[in-house]
């Protein structure tokens, strides 16, 4: 796992595995958006097995999937919405962080 801060709320990081939701909690997280649409690659968790565990632990997630079109207008009302409603400080993840990173930082002229 390579978790990089953004700022106090929000961090990144590439695809994060069932196995480490314990460690992610432990580190402070209190919620987690995931950047990755379903089936990108062969080898990836599902978001459905990493929500399943999150909740689990009592971490907030959600699914706001970047695709090969790039980021949409819907997934940064969706992501506004996410740092509206959900408890941080926030993970986002995707293959390697820089989806996530692109999205929050088109967040940021919403929200200002």
């Amino acid at each position: 796992m390579d978790i990089r801060p953004i700022n106090d709320e929000y961090s990144v990081s590439g695809q994060i595995a069932v196995d480490e939701l314990d460690e992610i909690k432990a580190m402070g997280f209190k919620s987690i958006v995931c950047h990755r649409p379903d089936h990108e690659s062969p080898d990836q968790p599902e978001f459905a097995a990493i929500a399943a565990r999150a909740k689990e632990l009592g971490l907030e997630i959600r699914h706001i999937p970047v695709g090969p079109m790039g980021v949409t207008a819907d997934a940064v009302t969706a992501m506004v919405d996410a740092l509206d409603e959900l408890s941080r400080p926030m993970l986002g993840y995707c293959r390697s962080g820089a989806r996530s990173t692109n999205i929050y930082g088109q967040t940021q002229h919403l929200r200002g």
